[in-house]
């Protein structure tokens, strides 16, 4: 087995080559280096750049490196910008997936794994999110997500190829310093960033139906995103007819005001005290995974906590922001 990576150079994707090397998979990266960096990707495994637009790059790189399986992560990812550039997400995200899809069946690429989203639920009215849930997207980047599996699922029951769509909650921490996110726009880089200037952490909204009136939500370390693809991967190459759709959760649920407050703790930050500001449009109350299909169909389950988030995503920060 080959693996391709596109978006392999990120922050998500470099974990994700990481934990393929490390389990012994042949592993080459597709990435544009628009957000991610080349030496985020291990010694030796080789890096094609480019974007997943074009076709006739994808054609070379699948048949020289004899390409069997692709994990496809590069997309742009910003809920925010999707709404102000729904085009550009639609190209990327959606026009990029059907060129890689289309490489790859022409390739006979056998596996597909395919990194969706959360966001596909929206803003879902129940206490656990389970893959049935139904699908309302409330951006464009969510509908690029739902618009990619149903794509991924369409390509591979009518080529035979075994496929599988991952929906990552709210990623955090690093399996080292050198791969925490680059990103500052979820919750735990931007405490980060407040605290380092010595500004107030926001809280957008303390009065929604949770037991301390702050949004709740499922977070998971990147390490096990990274190691949930390694089982999906693997999954898929036993189970040549495999169809998946999984949520990547813990299934546990943490409130931003407790996030904050540990994120004070871990950097030593306690003095500086979280600021309550007005509710931010379409932010659900409560949004936790049920994380029971994935332990069934591919016998994982995250292994790291919250305070191992915060810790490792702390040291992250720390090793591209150090202290003057």
């Amino acid at each position: 087995m080959t693996w391709l990576v596109t978006g392999g150079a990120g922050y998500i994707g470099s974990h994700v080559v990481k934990a393929l090397v490390d389990g012994g998979e042949n592993v080459v990266v597709l990435d544009d280096l628009s957000t991610g960096a080349e030496s985020r990707i291990p010694s030796g495994v080789p890096l094609e750049r480019g974007s997943v637009l074009d076709r006739t790059l994808l054609d070379g790189v699948l048949q020289r490196h004899g390409i069997t399986g692709v994990v496809h992560i590069a997309a742009k990812k910003q809920v925010g910008e999707s709404v102000e550039r729904p085009l550009f997400y639609y190209r990327e995200n959606v026009v990029g997936l059907q060129t890689v899809l289309e490489a790859s069946v022409a390739a006979g690429v056998a596996q597909f794994l395919f990194s969706s989203s959360a966001a596909v639920y929206g803003m879902p009215d129940v206490e656990l999110v389970t893959e049935d849930t139904p699908c309302l997207p409330m951006s464009p980047y969510g509908e690029t997500k739902l618009a990619g599996e149903w794509m991924v699922g369409a390509v591979g029951r009518a080529h035979g190829m075994a496929t599988a769509c991952m929906r990552y909650f709210n990623v955090a921490g690093a399996a080292s310093p050198e791969l925490g996110d680059p990103g500052v726009f979820n919750l735990v880089p931007m405490v980060f960033e407040r605290i380092d200037a010595n500004r107030a952490p926001l809280i957008f909204g303390d009065d929604y139906p949770t037991p301390d009136g702050t949004c709740v939500r499922d977070y998971i370390h990147v390490a096990d995103i990274a190691s949930a693809h390694v089982a999906a991967a693997r999954k898929l190459v036993a189970d040549p007819d495999a169809q998946l759709i999984l949520n990547i959760g813990k299934g546990e649920g943490v409130s931003v005001a407790e996030m904050i407050d540990l994120i004070r703790e871990v950097s030593g930050r306690t003095d500086v005290k979280a600021e309550v500001a007005p509710r931010r449009a379409g932010d659900p109350a409560r949004v936790v995974a049920a994380a029971d299909r994935i332990g069934t169909e591919l016998d994982w389950k995250a292994q790291h906590s919250v305070r191992d988030m915060v810790e490792s995503a702390w040291a992250g920060w720390r090793h591209r922001h150090p202290r003057p």
